[in-house]
């Protein structure tokens, strides 16, 4: 199976990579876009500033890339972020994939949210053998609004999707290379689909 990381100068790549080994795969870091059209899964990393992170993808041309891939593409935080229609950081224009726009949260919480929550209302293949309650890793100022296409949630200052999915495209907010056990089952659960 070929899995690669979508390269667009957006960080976090080496964790990503060193849980695909841990599960007996070699994920490809690459920003060429027929080595990630031919690839049998893809991931679209990222952490940074989201107007600095979407200008990386329109100067490689990969904005225009990503919304036409066909098989299995999971976003991770700001690479999930990055597939909304918008979000309030840089005021960016996302990729549109998933219908919903991304938030900042208020000042009456401590921002980012960094460290350990639970995960809830569960609805797709991606949590089979991840329990309602289960805790994943997350850092983030910003969240995406719960929506239709909401395939699981986290409470902070309010119920967010914490997981997306429409068609082949899949978000999840925290992430899954840092959340030890039901992390690592996540992505076997992706590499499955």
């Amino acid at each position: 199976m070929k899995v690669a990381i979508i390269d667009y100068g957006a960080g976090n790549i080496k964790s990503i990579q060193f849980a695909f080994n841990r599960l007996g795969y070699e994920a490809i870091l690459t920003d060429n876009a027929e080595i990630i059209n031919q690839a049998d899964k893809v991931i679209f990393p990222g952490v940074g500033e989201a107007g600095h992170a979407m200008e990386m993808l329109k100067n490689s041309g990969l904005d225009k890339l990503i919304p036409t891939l066909k098989q299995p593409v999971l976003g991770i935080c700001l690479g999930m972020q990055l597939m909304c229609n918008h979000t309030e950081e840089s005021n960016t224009k996302g990729l549109g994939i998933f219908d919903v726009d991304v938030k900042q949260f208020s000042k009456a919480v401590k921002v980012p949210q960094m460290g350990w929550n639970k995960i809830s209302n569960l609805k797709s293949d991606l949590f089979i053998g991840i329990n309602e309650g289960d805790y994943m890793y997350l850092v983030h100022s910003y969240y995406a609004e719960q929506c239709k296409e909401t395939i699981a949630t986290s409470y902070y200052q309010l119920n967010y999707a914490t997981a997306l999915q429409h068609e082949n495209f899949y978000g999840v907010q925290f992430h899954p290379e840092k959340s030890s056990v039901a992390g690592e089952k996540l992505l076997k659960n992706f590499l499955e689909l």
